[in-house]
């Protein structure tokens, strides 16, 4: 398994921005798909972004649910074993406990698909 640990949570009003961070070991970070999945109170973990590379010389490739696109961003750096999710535009309805996670197939979403979990960061965002 690959260690994951979150950071950068916190408590935020509406439409404010956060960028959480998920360091990874840097053995196996760059072959891994990287996504980010979320869990509110009384409901099931689900799918926020995710990101893989093709190859050494690819570029990112990045996917989304639909209710955070166009407002968050995943992105990576592999110097830093490190992957991002920048969210801005933040709304009530995104308080939850984040979690990075790592898998082997791209574009999957389901927590299934996911072989490494991170401990998860709280996100809390006030109306």
């Amino acid at each position: 398994q690959v260690p994951l640990v979150e950071s950068g949570g916190r408590l935020v009003q509406a439409g404010g921005s956060l960028r959480l961070s998920c360091a990874a070991s840097a053995r196996t970070f760059s072959s891994s798909v990287m996504g980010w999945f979320r869990q509110a109170p009384g409901k099931e973990r689900e799918f926020v972004a995710g990101e893989f590379v093709a190859g050494v010389r690819s570029t990112g490739f990045t996917y989304y649910a639909d209710s955070v696109k166009g407002r968050f961003t995943i992105s990576r750096d592999n110097t830093r074993s490190t992957v991002y999710l920048q969210m801005n535009s933040l709304k009530p309805e995104d308080t939850a406990v984040y979690y990075c996670a790592a898998g082997a197939l791209p574009y999957r979403t389901g927590p299934e698909d996911f072989h490494s979990w991170g401990q998860g960061t709280q996100v809390t965002v006030s109306s």
